[in-house]
């Protein structure tokens, strides 16, 4: 038989460690030295278990009426359909199997998954036959990104910098912890667990039971420190695989996640912790953090722009060893200038009130991610050069008790996402009151981030304007992957006369509406003073 290359595929068998029934009733003892045997000799596709060196299977299962689930990173758990009698699905059967390593437990899932899709497409393959399966993840993300990306938050050095940055961690902990009604009895899933301390926390909080799901090797840590915690860890399983690949024993009540990077949306795990909603949440769940919104304002820093613009000198150099270096001078200009940068600054060199854009998580779908784009109009409150767009982030934990927002934003306490700003090479002049539009459009690239397209443009102001287009026109693209993290902390900037402090909304304290979850919208946020509620989703 071939695969879809045309080369013949490889007949495999399984050499498990043991198999056991799954019964509390049975009194037999693990058969050792098990071989597992996918076949359909006899018409029927059935995964059949051998005790060595006998040749007649102990154990038979009927693949169209199985399921396999990951107990452990080398043990798994295969279930049977009972009788049929009954409109409702029951499993009178169990087989607990051990595996001698994890890489050969993933071999066999794959197998188990492939002979179940051809049992359903009608068809049979020949014994221990295993096709090259990839998942929805595998398809999106190249290779060596992955691979690069897993051995970062593989590290506990990584997890140790997020677990430092308290806001964000002890926001994560109040959501919780303040919202004890979501979560005790309940089903949790972790999605992207890293250390485990979300579930750890979901524990406390009286969850009946958590599925740690992490696909890097922070899972062996996070095993470790859920061991070492025995009065938590006994309701928490760590399971090591992708959510868009592993398979669970039961439904989630409530999702919970930490799938923000820079901008909210770097790193793409946000399609992640959508899939694992379609995937795992029962009907009315819910999802922790449950919305997101990526706010947006033009700022004037002629310190930064100065910064970057000074790093391509170096190419204006004529005699560099007696090389004329000046032919690259305008390619690394550019090339400074598409890094978007990721530093905390303050929060008066914003030049009109920022607006957002808001992600229900709740309601969005995972193809939507691939591509945001958002309108930009906004209303300068000073005259100044317009550098670029700044923006930031914050999350809703909507619980039944409480609702809590982490912010990322400029002016609040800083956290290790800190804030983002997209630098113009041409800045825009603006005068008090002018109109400033554009466009933010991000497209998703298989290096797990966003190519960033940004446009600025200042319209006509003042007598004769509604007749007037277009003054200037600023455009900048920049790759989310590449940013320049500079770690300074934010300057005191003199205020000049006329420019006036913007404060920034306090979204603690903000209060949520039923119909504040709609689709999104984006929308400029009222004065603090205004007495107006947000509304933090709307239709756009």
């Amino acid at each position: 038989m071939e695969g879809p290359t045309g080369q013949k595929l490889k007949q495999q068998e399984f050499a498990l460690v043991s198999v056991s029934e799954l019964s509390p009733s049975s009194s037999t003892s693990p058969s050792k030295l098990v071989v597992a045997r996918f076949c359909a000799d006899s018409g029927i596709s059935e995964l059949r278990f051998h005790k060595e060196p006998e040749s007649i299977a102990t154990r038979n299962v009927d693949l169209r009426t199985a399921r396999l689930f990951k107990l452990g990173p080398v043990q798994s758990v295969c279930i049977s359909e009972g009788s049929e009698a009954s409109k409702e699905t029951s499993y009178s059967r169990g087989i607990t199997v051990q595996f001698r390593n994890e890489e050969e437990s993933r071999t066999f899932h794959s197998a188990f998954e492939q002979w179940k899709k051809e049992v359903s497409q009608g068809k049979q393959l020949s014994n221990g036959t295993v096709l090259d399966t990839r998942s929805k993840f595998d398809d999106k993300i190249e290779p060596s990104s992955a691979k690069m990306y897993f051995h970062y938050y593989g590290q506990l050095l990584h997890q140790q910098n997020m677990l430092q940055d308290y806001v964000r961690t002890g926001t994560y902990y109040a959501a919780v912890v303040e919202n004890r009604t979501d979560f005790i009895g309940r089903v949790v899933v972790d999605v992207g667990a890293g250390s485990g301390i979300l579930s750890l926390f979901a524990a406390q909080a009286g969850a009946k039971h958590v599925y740690a799901v992490e696909a890097s090797e922070m899972a062996e840590y996070a095993q470790k420190l859920i061991a070492g915690n025995p009065s938590l860890g006994q309701r928490i399983t760590v399971v090591k695989g992708k959510v868009e690949e592993v398979e669970l024993p039961e439904k989630a009540d409530i999702l919970i996640s930490e799938p923000m990077g820079t901008l909210l949306v770097n790193e793409r795990m946000l399609e992640s912790y959508v899939i694992a909603r379609d995937r795992f949440l029962v009907p009315n769940g819910k999802m922790f953090p449950t919305v997101g919104r990526i706010h947006m304002a033009p700022f004037s820093d002629e310190y930064l722009f100065v910064e970057i613009a000074n790093k391509a000198l170096f190419w204006q150099q004529h005699n560099y060893y007696g090389v004329d270096l000046t032919p690259l001078h305008g390619s690394a200009f550019q090339g400074y200038f598409s890094q978007p940068v990721v530093d905390a600054f303050d929060p008066r060199l914003l030049v009109a009130p920022p607006i957002f854009h808001g992600i229900d998580f709740m309601k969005i779908k995972e193809e939507e991610l691939y591509e945001i784009d958002i309108p930009l109009r906004f209303t300068s409150s000073v005259g100044a050069r317009v550098h670029g767009l700044a923006c930031w982030f914050d999350v809703l934990f909507n619980g039944s008790t409480v609702q809590r927002w982490l912010s990322t934003a400029p002016g609040a306490p800083t956290t290790h996402w800190y804030q983002l700003r997209c630098v113009l090479s041409q800045p825009i002049y603006v005068m008090a009151g002018q109109e400033i539009t554009g466009r933010l459009h991000m497209i998703a690239h298989n290096a797990q981030s966003y190519t960033i397209y940004l446009t600025l443009s200042a319209k006509m102001w003042g007598p004769g304007a509604e007749q007037g287009g277009i003054l200037q026109t600023s455009s900048c693209k920049l790759d989310l992957k590449e940013p320049y993290y500079r770690m300074s902390q934010p300057q005191a900037y003199p205020i000049v006369q006329d420019q006036q402090s913007h404060q920034l909304i306090s979204t603690q304290d903000i209060p949520i509406q039923s119909h504040d979850l709609e689709e999104p919208e984006l929308m400029q946020q009222p004065s603090p003073n205004s007495g107006t509620h947000l509304n933090i989703m709307e239709n756009v």
